[in-house]
């Protein structure tokens, strides 16, 4: 049942360091994904991370103006009429920088953040609305087996940071998925550390296992409002993931693995189960099973082709179906492929059937990760989680647009929104003389969505405030060429009515090599 953040279970607790006694020191296990573990049983972890493959350009990104910054080169190609918006990534390993990502439809980076610890990721970038008002959020820590310990950002069209929202105490708060609500609250999973009988599932009776644990946290305070519990209402029997055995018998025990959860239409929660092929309706008061979509339990039949497995981020659209990740993976000893589902559920008549498949661009099967986003329109982006790509279809299913990431990379989950971004700071700028009288000027600004085109100035002194030259943005850094002499340059932004957005600081142009 749902439980203020004061109650106690009657199951016991463990923290994370407590647990290496039970869990056979699975901290020391290597992260193994952003978002799932292994079907079934889990394998051992590697005894080395492998190195990272060189940076090339094929697969970095790297700007004069901003050389701290090594960003993932990503490709796209379009096939037909595409929604407007920017997309959103969270590139989470390969060579290049790990960090949230927005790109235009080129391809081309609009603004990254680069994730500072060498263990961590971020996870999860999107528009949210908090107070009525467009914030970006994402998710940052390190993920162990699957399983994240990090907090979530919320940050404002300035891409300052507002906020940090995580569990209370010493639980740690997971990435797969972070909700601001209408009412002023998050939600998000936990997923819980307890000593359990696994003697049903054929694991030991002194056993543990991680519970899937959903917290709604109000974001001005971080009081938690309630959580919900699976194992208080999900048996173990439930579960395709098997228990842990053997030399791993002490491991705890994912039987649940929740990924997403949404505020239904009436305003009680979705939650998708990933280790138990199921979508669950729940009270959102009472913490009660209204009904179970899919698994061994299921309360609906489903007609051909509409049954799922290993899936991620079940969510409600707005024509009252129902948008899943659908993995497939492992359901049989042939590889089959992993695609996105729009599925009608009669909750009276308990029915589910296909509206929509969402069939991926080329042959992918998605082991992990994943999500399937509604577009207006009823238009449908599909991101292939452990599977570098993304794409999006029109109404009838049509693929009208793909693009990935280098095929050392990935990301969670993939999105477009419309976002409009003024960083805080100045753009960056790098100036250099070159042949004659030239000077090549490099301006960026990290974020900034408004500019129409950049305006240099300049002149012998550092006040000289002569137009030199303009151009048009083109990509993250744009080249401007102007012609001197020149000893100090300033870059103007200047939006589509030429209001100035910002300026650079004034710089110096270093003489030419060889002066």
């Amino acid at each position: 049942m749902f439980a203020d953040r004061d109650d106690v279970s009657s199951t016991r607790r463990f923290s994370r360091r407590g647990l290496l006694g039970v869990g056979g020191g699975l901290l020391a296990a290597g992260a193994t994904g952003a978002a799932g573990v292994g079907l079934g049983r889990r394998s051992a972890a590697p005894s080395a991370a492998p190195a990272p493959p060189e940076a090339t350009p094929d697969r970095i990104r790297s700007y004069v103006t901003r050389p701290d910054l090594r960003i993932p080169v990503v490709e796209t190609t379009v096939d037909g009429p595409v929604t407007d918006g920017l997309i959103f990534l969270t590139p989470a390993a390969g060579a290049g920088g790990r960090g949230p990502l927005i790109v235009d439809g080129d391809g081309e980076p609009v603004w990254f953040r680069q994730v500072a610890g060498p263990a961590d990721v971020a996870v999860d970038l999107r528009v949210q609305q908090l107070a009525g008002e467009p914030v970006l959020t994402w998710w940052e820590g390190a993920i162990t087996s699957g399983i994240g310990g990090g907090e979530f950002v919320i940050a404002d069209t300035a891409y300052r940071e507002i906020t940090r929202i995580r569990a209370d105490g010493d639980l740690p708060t997971d990435q797969h998925d972070f909700i601001l609500t209408d009412d002023g609250t998050a939600l998000f999973f936990v997923y819980e550390l307890v000593a359990a009988d696994l003697s049903t599932v054929g694991g030991i009776t002194d056993g543990a296992l991680y519970d899937g644990v959903v917290h709604e946290v109000e974001v001005d305070t971080g009081r938690t409002v309630r959580r919900w519990q699976a194992r208080d209402h999900v048996p173990l029997t439930e579960s395709y993931a098997d228990p842990p055995a053997d030399d791993r018998a002490r491991t705890p025990y994912d039987f649940f693995h929740p990924n997403s959860v949404d505020v239904d239409h009436d305003g009680h929660l979705l939650i998708s189960a990933r280790h138990t092929w199921t979508v669950y309706k729940i009270d959102r008061e009472s913490g009660a099973v209204l009904w179970r979509l899919g698994g061994k339990r299921s309360d609906f039949a489903f007609d051909e082709g509409a049954d799922f497995s290993w899936q991620h981020d079940a969510r409600r659209r707005s024509d009252g179906t129902i948008g899943i990740f659908d993995n497939r993976a492992g359901i049989s000893d042939e590889a089959d492929q992993s695609r996105g589902l729009i599925l009608a559920v009669d909750e009276t008549g308990q029915t589910a059937s296909v509206v929509r498949e969402l069939p991926p661009p080329g042959n992918l099967l998605a082991r992990t990760q994943g999500g399937v986003q509604e577009l207006p329109g009823n238009r449908s982006f599909v991101g292939w989680g452990a599977e570098p790509h993304f794409s999006e279809y029109a109404e009838d299913g049509t693929l009208v647009f793909a693009g990935h990431l280098p095929e050392d990379n990935g990301s969670y989950r993939a999105y477009r929104f419309d976002w409009t971004g003024r960083p805080s700071g100045r753009p960056a700028v790098v100036a250099e003389a070159s042949s004659g009288d030239a000077v090549t000027v490099r301006v960026s600004w990290n974020g900034a969505t408004e500019v129409a085109s950049w305006q240099v100035r300049g002149g012998a002194q550092p006040d000289g405030s002569t137009v030199l030259g303009e151009a048009d943005p083109t990509g993250f850094e744009t080249t401007v060429t102007v012609h001197g002499p020149v000893a100090y340059v300033v870059v103007d932004a200047l939006d589509a009515d030429r209001r100035t957005l910002a300026s650079s600081v004034t710089v110096p142009v270093p003489p030419a090599e060889g002066t």
